[in-house]
């Protein structure tokens, strides 16, 4: 086990008003973050951008809201013709099939989802992640997307965690809520995944350009 690392409120503030800077000049825009995205919108979107990048998810979108705009229509379809559809974004087999439940289960339920945490991470494909986009987009909380992403930038910044698995650090949970905890929650959860796309990459980082390389732990260790 780690140091227990102890972040100031000073160094929060410091990347919260950075980022959201940065984002209001440099963001990218995408379908699911116009102020007109339904709800079933938000969370199909979610769903497909864990495994497969923005840039791809946007483009295949609209050909899958128009051939399926709600619950009820991507419900009705076969399961086999739903894995074919998904195909380009690399949801098959397994995933795929967790998908059409997915689909099975809102349509169900006529796109209502539980009132408990628990009982939507149930959920098939739901999980951790996607149940923090439903608490953000759905419930208006202030809840972090906490994936690999994310994950690196807080932990280049802040230090990193002790555990492997992102979902179970105690450090990395309280550090995103932490993080994420201000009246824009949902434009600076965005500002941080852009941030890691764009600028604070897994691989060749571009430090020298970074508006947060001021108190960054990374870039101080280089």
């Amino acid at each position: 086990m780690g140091k227990l690392r102890v972040v100031h409120e000073s160094s929060i503030i410091f990347f919260q008003e950075k980022l959201l800077e940065w984002y209001f000049e440099n963001g990218r825009y995408f379908l699911w973050r116009k102020n007109s995205a339904t709800n079933y919108e938000l969370i199909i979107s979610e769903v497909f951008l864990q495994r497969t990048k923005a840039e791809t998810v946007s483009k295949f979108l609209p050909q899958f809201f128009k051939k399926y705009p709600s619950w009820k229509q991507l419900g009705n379809e076969t399961e086999e013709e739903l894995k074919n559809f998904i195909k380009p974004l690399g949801l098959y087999n397994q995933r795929g099939t967790r998908f059409y439940k997915l689909a099975q289960e809102l349509k169900k339920r006529k796109g209502r989802f539980p009132k408990t945490r628990n009982q939507v991470e149930d959920i098939p494909m739901m999980g951790q992640y996607i149940t923090n986009a439903y608490e953000l987009y759905v419930l208006k909380k202030k809840s972090p997307l906490l994936d690999v992403n994310m994950a690196r930038l807080l932990e280049r910044f802040f230090g990193e965690r002790n555990l492997a698995d992102i979902r179970h650090d105690p450090y990395l949970q309280t550090l995103a809520y932490r993080v994420v905890n201000i009246k824009k929650t949902k434009e600076l959860n965005w500002a941080i995944l852009d941030y890691a796309a764009l600028v604070c990459k897994k691989r060749g980082p571009v430090c020298k350009i970074c508006t947060l390389s001021e108190y960054c732990e990374y870039f101080v260790r280089k």
